[in-house]
């Protein structure tokens, strides 16, 4: 009897596996191999080992093997069958995210992956759902009140604390900052007064730990862990016992939620004391147009906090650093700020050409969010002859596009902020954008960002701010690290020494 319950037993554990391996091997015979630079995959395991092997440099790795490829495609074979296909091909991205743009949605996966968070906010949602938010944060955001409101905001931080912080600092000659953290307090404080018209308070002399802010960290931490795990099977274990990791999340995501719902009905009951509200941020604009669900405000709000908490920080610290391996580029950078007042006003701001091409630049080579995933919704073959098999991720490789022979020319690998300008008859440099397509770093298609130019209004302000006074010197030695959670860091941050701007 009890050799016939192991016999049953070890059955029961056989036919899992049984099924994985035939459909590892049936899945590989559906789909089409790009060619002879896909890594090597084997039954059941796929491109473990490669992929075990290149973890600490998973966005470098993958970004060599696409680039590599002759379609700009590759097929990473991960375990129990699962395929997916990245891509740098320009052609690829304009028919994911434009042409064939209903049949490439987030997907039921990604939707999971980040719903204990996000909920049905604006990132985490497709169909009706997606277009309905769309539609009414595409009206908020293109208000002028909303510019304002974010200009003030972006000068309120900018004058009151992260500039003196920086003139502290080099006062003492000697103090060294992680100029990472800074900005990252920075875009926190502003995305938070911009989005809940709440000030964490989060860049302060003293840099305080900030409960919703350590939160917030914690919880697209885990989210992103989910993402890149290679057994998703794993984490839902983890969840369905409340353990680990997934503890941690449900623990996180309750602080954040709890902090939502609770200014949520704050707003709404000032509402109903008034007959509109006096501030402007984009909660209490929701609410004044109607939407008063509590759910659904606070999901759009969390979402726009996801979008706008790491991205311009990111870009920002890489810009910084790039400026200071080539002073060329800053001399450029702060003859055309010198023209401008001291404090430009929006139009002044939009005439930073130079400075614009120096973000874009450097947002080419370091791009804030690496890779953006959509999921076929049914079979399709893409432009470069690749067959999407109905369910199948596909990744759009922001990171690799970047570093493009094809798209840059030879001299890709060099930081050039003139490759995106061209002078007119008066000898002014004037903005030649790049097709969205080939630089997709704001999305493109329906689903292009909508803080796009609220970004770098942000990063404008910043750079015309910070340079002016100041160097910002990274600490000698540092050789920066590129690495990826939701959005792109330096390992370890930026130190750096701060100086007084004689010239």
């Amino acid at each position: 009897m009890i050799d016939l319950h192991l016999s049953t037993s070890f059955l029961f554990l056989l036919l899992p596996l049984t099924f994985f391996f035939f459909k590892s091997i049936f899945s590989s015979l559906l789909i089409k191999y790009p060619g002879k630079y896909t890594p090597i995959s084997y039954p059941l395991i796929g491109s473990l080992f490669p992929i075990l092997q290149n973890s600490h440099r998973l966005i470098q790795w993958t970004s060599d093997i696409v680039n590599d490829s002759p379609t700009k495609t590759f097929l990473l074979h991960r375990p129990l069958g699962r395929v997916r296909v990245i891509t740098a091909n320009p052609a690829v991205v304009q028919h994911i995210l434009k042409t064939s743009f209903h049949l490439y949605p987030k997907g039921k996966a990604a939707r999971n992956n980040g719903f204990d968070l996000l909920g049905d906010g604006i990132f985490n949602t497709d169909g009706d759902g997606w277009k309905f938010q769309r539609q009414v944060s595409s009206h908020e955001f293109n208000t002028k009140s909303l510019r304002k409101f974010v200009e003030h905001v972006v000068d309120v931080e900018l004058n009151d604390r992260l500039l003196p912080i920086l003139a502290t600092s080099a006062a003492t000659g000697t103090t060294v900052l992680n100029f990472e953290d800074i900005l990252q307090r920075f875009a926190f404080d502003n995305i938070c007064n911009i989005a809940f018209g709440y000030d964490p308070a989060y860049l302060m002399p003293s840099m305080p730990e900030a409960i919703f802010a350590t939160a917030f960290d914690e919880a697209v931490t885990i989210i992103t862990g989910r993402l890149r795990t290679n057994l998703p099977l794993i984490w839902k274990l983890k969840r369905l016992l409340n353990i680990g990791s997934e503890k941690r999340l449900r623990i996180a995501v309750g602080v954040v939620r709890e902090f939502a719902n609770k200014v949520t009905k704050e707003k709404k009951l000032e509402l109903q004391q008034k007959s509109s509200l006096d501030s402007v941020d984009l909660l209490s604009r929701f609410l004044n147009s109607g939407h008063s669900d509590d759910n659904f405000v606070a999901d759009i709000v969390i979402s726009f906090i996801l979008a706008g908490r790491d991205t311009t920080s990111a870009a920002l610290t890489w810009f910084f650093w790039l400026l200071h391996k080539h002073p060329r580029v800053e001399i450029e950078i702060l003859t055309e700020i010198k023209n401008k007042s001291e404090y430009p006003i929006y139009n002044e701001v939009k005439e930073m050409v130079y400075t614009h091409a120096s973000l874009c630049e450097s947002m080419r080579l370091y791009p804030p969010v690496p890779m953006d995933g959509k999921q076929a919704a049914d079979d399709d073959i893409l432009p470069d002859g690749t067959f999407m098999k109905k369910g199948c991720p596909i990744t759009y490789h922001i990171y690799a596009m970047g570093r493009s022979e094809e798209l840059w020319g030879s001299d890709w690998a060099e930081f050039r902020p003139e490759r995106w300008l061209e002078k007119d008859i008066s000898g002014r440099w004037i903005f030649k954008p790049r097709d969205a397509y080939e630089y997709p770093v704001f999305q493109a298609g329906p689903r292009v960002c909508l803080g796009k130019e609220m970004a770098f209004l942000q990063m404008k302000r910043v750079a015309a701010g910070v340079l002016r006074r100041f160097k910002v010197v990274p600490v000698a030695g540092i050789e920066p690290v590129y690495v990826s959670y939701f959005t792109a860091k330096m390992k370890g941050g930026l130190p750096v020494k701060i100086e007084e701007r004689n010239e």
